[in-house]
């Protein structure tokens, strides 16, 4: 499968293997990294034999071992334990989801904080975040020119500044506290680059001293009755 860079604005890389992932350096206004991957296997079986007593269920080596499959099912999880295994070994801790759906923000109807919403990841130590879909809806990036930060939009600060109650110098703290730092509203001319289904990304965080601006990005609507298969540390 082909990943669609027509709206990357020189924002993503591409690479041809996991060693190339995870050594290639961000630079100027690359912050995501992608390894392009046609995937063998049925991973909609994987995802059909859990069943889910909650909207995200957490599937560790023991689980995935655990399943009854056909041999194209086996093929699925041998990639997932592969894929593991290589994370693991460069020192992540990848988590493997079934996901009905995430938890949703209703706090603030003006300004959701779930990842649905644009947003970066943010770390106080150097790190990026690893990603990969195997089934169902993927998530989307978006260039750092299009987007900005909500905090910074007058009308939102207006409202936020409603609900502080301390003194104005402490307000960044506030917002910083609260994560309201870390979500973007994108410019009406905006395009989104969707990350697809079978590449594994590597994007980057918000941390002290990075070279590159974080990646933005947000977890997609799931398609209806769809749960989704994902890796992400």
């Amino acid at each position: 499968m082909v990943v669609n860079l027509s709206y990357a604005e020189n924002q993503i890389e591409c690479v041809t293997n996991f060693m190339e992932l995870v050594s290639k350096g961000f630079h100027g206004n690359v912050n995501a990294i992608c390894w392009p991957r046609t995937l063998v296997g049925d991973f909609a079986e994987i995802v059909n034999s859990v069943e889910l007593t909650d909207n995200i269920v957490v599937l560790g080596q023991e689980e995935l071992h655990a399943l009854k499959l056909s041999k194209q099912g086996q093929l699925a999880r041998d990639v997932l334990l592969k894929d593991m295994k290589n994370l693991k070994d460069h020192g992540a801790a990848p988590s493997i989801n079934i996901i009905r759906c995430y938890e949703r923000d209703y706090s603030y109807p003006y300004f959701p904080t779930d990842v649905y919403s644009f947003h970066v990841d943010q770390s106080p130590i150097p790190t990026d975040t690893f990603l990969c879909t195997y089934f169902g809806a993927a998530s989307d990036i978006v260039s750092n020119a299009k987007a900005i930060q909500k905090i910074l939009i007058p009308e939102v600060r207006l409202e936020l500044q409603k609900l502080y109650d301390g003194v104005e110098e402490d307000f960044d703290t506030f917002l910083n506290e609260y994560f309201f730092d870390l979500h973007y509203q994108t410019l009406p001319d905006a395009h989104y680059t969707n990350l697809g289904v079978g590449h594994l990304w590597r994007l980057a965080v918000d941390y002290p001293g990075s070279n590159v601006p974080p990646c933005i990005h947000r977890a997609p609507k799931e398609n209806y009755g769809e749960k989704r298969l994902l890796m992400i540390c």
